[in-house]
């Protein structure tokens, strides 16, 4: 295989290229602090509000940060979960990120929190894959997609369908297989990983949170806060989501916002979202 060139290598690594992920700020921590404090406030409990946390940190691609949120979370005296617990429902809560944020940046930063993790901690969490679709299973997965589908868009959940096939005619195909089927939908938990489940309500926490720190998909970011609410309108809501309706409430969604608005300007200090912030300041050469 050839080498790359050292000018090509540099043009790569380019600062106005922004090649590398975001360190974590020194506030990072007290940013999580406050917005622990408010969800306890809130009556909204760990589970809600580190996913939340997850998925904005994740589009921000700050691997650092999530060491730094995991370090917190995991030593709140009233949470529910263990510290493994914490660290799974954070790993499942960026593998969900996918969907919105594409394959990149959970590559990016589920591999750096892997290793800033304990070794302890990560060794206890179980290693099985627990998504694998095959013809033994193909036909549930699908169905169950497209139950997660229909739960979010209803009564568009068609009329969306038929439109994306207008800009595309494997669009939706796309969506449903490759998504709504195998990432945001949830197969039955393995024994001992229940609490790392990201389940129908908090599966619309992470689009919500996504979408608003890419910053421009206003849209979808409507469709999925009416998502969070139509959970708990068609009984699809899991019951144990602490403060979950509240969250799909007017007060709660603008809450998840402003959350998700305050750990951006903390990571972008003050320069906004690293998603998709354009190249400045540099003439192409060509």
């Amino acid at each position: 295989m050839s080498k790359l060139s050292e000018p090509l290598k540099q043009l790569i690594n380019a600062a106005h290229a922004v090649p590398g992920t975001l360190k974590a700020p020194p506030n990072i921590r007290s940013t999580y602090s406050r917005i622990a404090a408010s969800a306890q406030g809130r009556g909204v409990g760990v589970p809600a509000w580190v996913t939340i946390s997850t998925a904005a940190t994740m589009t921000m691609n700050s691997p650092g940060s999530l060491v730094e949120l995991f370090n917190l979370a995991s030593t709140v005296p009233s949470s529910p979960l263990s510290a493994p617990e914490t660290a799974g429902l954070m790993r499942e809560a960026g593998l969900k990120c996918i969907s919105f944020n594409g394959i990149p940046r959970s590559i990016n930063c589920l591999g750096a929190f892997r290793e800033g993790l304990p070794r302890d901690v990560f060794d206890a969490i179980p290693p099985p894959a627990s998504r694998k679709v095959d013809s033994s299973n193909a036909d549930e997965a699908m169905a169950r997609g497209r139950a997660t589908w229909d739960s979010i868009y209803r009564p568009f959940e068609v009329k969306l369908l038929n439109k994306l096939a207008q800009s595309h005619p494997n669009l939706p195909v796309h969506i449903l297989a490759g998504h709504y089927a195998t990432v945001l939908s949830d197969p039955e938990p393995a024994p001992g990983t229940e609490a790392f489940k990201v389940g129908r309500v908090l599966t619309s926490v992470v689009g919500i949170s996504c979408l608003r720190a890419q910053t421009g998909v206003g849209p979808q970011v409507t469709s999925h806060v009416f998502g969070l609410r139509k959970a708990y309108q068609d009984g699809t809501a899991e019951k144990d989501v602490e403060g979950g309706e509240w969250l799909a409430s007017d007060e709660g969604n603008q809450w998840i916002l402003n959350v998700v608005d305050e750990i951006v300007q903390a990571l972008g200090e003050g320069r906004g979202s690293s998603f998709a912030p354009g190249m400045q300041g540099v003439k192409p050469k060509l």
